[in-house]
């Protein structure tokens, strides 16, 4: 008797994620409702929307309604990227980058932050950015570090910003670095303050 209830609820249960909406999803996510939401996100990314797709790569990758899966948040995030989703893109590539869920690989981590750099997400520059900063995945290459800290800062991202006053610093490009120091400085950022009155000292010092 006891088997029976439980195939019943539980078939009550699959007929009412079958009727749900993406909307009900969301609204279930929202309300904190994981495990529900959840089976909603999954049956609408098994037919291919990005959208549930991309949210189910966030739950397996946070553990909300599922234990936490690293393999399978990549997964997900591989089927939006690969259908265009820069939200995806870049975290797919966040995980190249740190070997979550797959083995570290600096270049499909700059694979993924270009496909969603290129879409226009600040994150998704700084961090390419930061990939030719340092010489990851590429080459290292002052002028491509230069050129996606600057589509970043300008968006407003403090991290671009301080880091885009670092490169000019470096280049010994006092009138650069400072402006955007100033800029990150002004966003509360502490080392681009302390870089910032660095250059006062200094400046103030001069006869």
């Amino acid at each position: 008797m006891k088997m029976k209830v439980v195939a019943i609820v539980c078939f009550l249960f699959s007929t009412l994620v079958q009727s749900s909406s993406l909307d009900d999803g969301f609204k279930e996510y929202d309300d904190g409702n994981y495990k529900k939401s959840l089976q909603i996100f999954k049956l609408f990314a098994e037919r291919g929307d990005v959208s549930a797709q991309y949210i189910l790569g966030i739950m397996y990758d946070r553990g909300q309604g599922v234990l936490e899966d690293d393999k399978q948040a990549v997964k997900w995030y591989r089927r939006a990227a690969e259908q265009g989703d820069y939200y995806a893109q870049y975290n797919l590539g966040v995980m190249y980058a740190n070997g979550q869920g797959v083995l570290k690989n600096d270049e499909q981590a700059v694979k993924w932050y270009r496909k969603a750099a290129e879409q226009g997400d600040a994150l998704a520059q700084h961090n390419l950015g930061l990939m030719y900063n340092n010489g990851q995945g590429v080459l290292k290459d002052d002028r491509q570090a230069i050129k996606w800290f600057r589509k970043a800062a300008e968006q407003g991202d403090v991290s671009a910003q301080h880091n885009l006053g670092v490169v000019y610093a470096a280049l010994k490009d006092d009138r650069q670095a400072v402006k955007w120091y100033r800029k990150a400085a002004e966003q509360g950022y502490a080392s681009a303050q302390s870089n910032l009155g660095g250059y006062v000292q200094q400046w103030s010092g001069r006869p």
